[in-house]
C-alpha cells in the first residue's frame, strides 16, 4: 500500500466526528441490552467474558467505519484484525464494551473505546460511557474534551495526596506478575487505589482530573489506544512503568498528571511480587 500523507487538522476532525458517531451508536446498543442479556460466554480464560451486547455493539461500530472510511484498517476486540492491518497507515483500535464483567453484573462502569492510530501513534480518541452519558474525545495536537468542554489533568503534587486506579489482568490466576503487590503497596502510599474495571474509563478519568494516576498490565491495544491520547492531550504523561517510552504492544501503561509520575514509577519498579498466586485462590 502506498504510504499516506499525514492527516490534516480537517481530516482529524472528520475522523473524530465519525468515531463519535460510531461510539455513540455502539453505546446505544449497550444501553438497550443493559440488564437484559440473553448470552454470556467465556472466551477461553477465566473471567474473560463476551456477551451478545459486545458483539452487536461491535457490528454497529464496524458498519459505521465501513460506511465512512472503507480504506482504513480495523483491530477490534471481538472480530480481530482486518487483512490489511499490517500495511495500512490507518488502524482503528476498537473495544465495543470495555468493562464486560461490570456490564454483565449491571455495574455501570463500562464504556465504548474507539481510537485511531496513524503509523502506530494515536491521533483520534473517543471514549463513551453510555450509562452516564459522558463523552470523552481527543485529537492529537488539538486537545481533549469531556462533553465537548476542554479538560485537564489534576494538579495533585505528590503521591501521598493522590488517588489512583489500577486493574488485574485475566491471567492473574496463572502468574506471579499479577499486580497484587503493587496494589497493596500503593494503597499504603496514597490516599487510595480504585479498581474500576474499565481501562478506557480509568484513563479518561485521569485525563479529566478525577484520578491522579493509573497503571495496569495485561492490556490489549483496543483497551489503550483512545485512553492514552486523552491523557496526553489533557496535559498528562504516559510511559512504561520505568518511565521509558510507552509501547502499545507491551500491554503495560503508567499514566498520570505528570507531577506524580516519577514517584509512582519508582514505587512500581521497586515492588516485588507477593508470592505464589495459589495463595489467593479460594479452597
Amino acid at each position: 500500500m502506498t504510504p499516506s500523507t499525514p492527516p490534516s487538522s480537517a481530516d482529524l476532525q472528520r475522523f473524530l466526528d465519525i468515531a463519535t458517531e460510531a461510539a455513540q451508536a455502539g453505546g446505544a446498543v449497550l444501553q438497550r441490552y443493559f440488564g437484559q442479556l440473553t448470552s454470556l460466554e467465556e472466551k477461553g480464560r477465566q473471567g474473560d467474558l463476551v456477551t451478545n451486547a459486545d458483539k452487536e455493539s461491535e457490528a454497529v461500530i464496524l458498519a459505521a467505519m465501513a460506511r465512512h472510511l472503507p480504506g482504513h484498517a480495523i483491530l477490534a476486540e471481538e472480530s480481530g484484525q482486518s487483512a490489511d492491518a499490517a500495511s495500512n497507515d490507518y488502524l482503528w483500535a476498537i473495544d465495543p464494551l470495555d468493562g464486560t464483567t461490570n456490564y454483565a453484573h449491571q455495574y455501570p462502569f463500562y464504556a465504548v473505546s474507539v481510537g485511531l492510530l496513524f503509523r502506530g501513534q494515536p491521533v483520534v480518541a473517543v471514549v463513551f460511557a453510555p450509562f452516564f452519558q459522558e463523552l470523552f474525545q481527543a485529537v492529537r495536537g488539538l486537545g481533549a474534551w469531556r462533553d465537548r468542554q476542554p479538560i485537564q489533568v489534576s494538579t495533585t503534587p505528590s503521591l501521598a495526596q493522590s488517588l489512583l486506579a489500577t486493574g488485574f489482568a485475566y491471567d492473574r490466576h496463572q502468574t506471579d506478575d499479577n499486580n497484587y503487590a503493587e496494589f497493596h503497596r500503593l494503597t499504603h502510599l496514597t490516599q487510595g487505589v480504585r479498581r474500576g474495571g474499565s481501562a478506557a474509563l480509568d484513563l479518561a478519568f485521569v485525563a479529566c482530573g478525577r484520578l491522579d494516576g493509573y497503571w495496569e498490565r495485561g492490556l490489549a491495544p483496543w483497551d489503550l489506544a483512545a485512553g492514552i491520547l486523552l491523557v496526553q492531550e489533557a496535559g498528562g504523561q504516559v510511559s512504561a512503568y520505568d518511565q521509558g517510552p510507552f509501547e502499545l504492544a507491551s500491554g503495560r501503561v503508567l499514566a498520570t498528571n505528570g507531577a506524580i509520575h516519577p514517584a509512582l514509577s519508582q514505587a512500581l519498579v521497586e515492588t516485588r511480587p507477593l508470592g505464589d498466586p495459589d495463595q489467593y485462590r479460594l479452597a
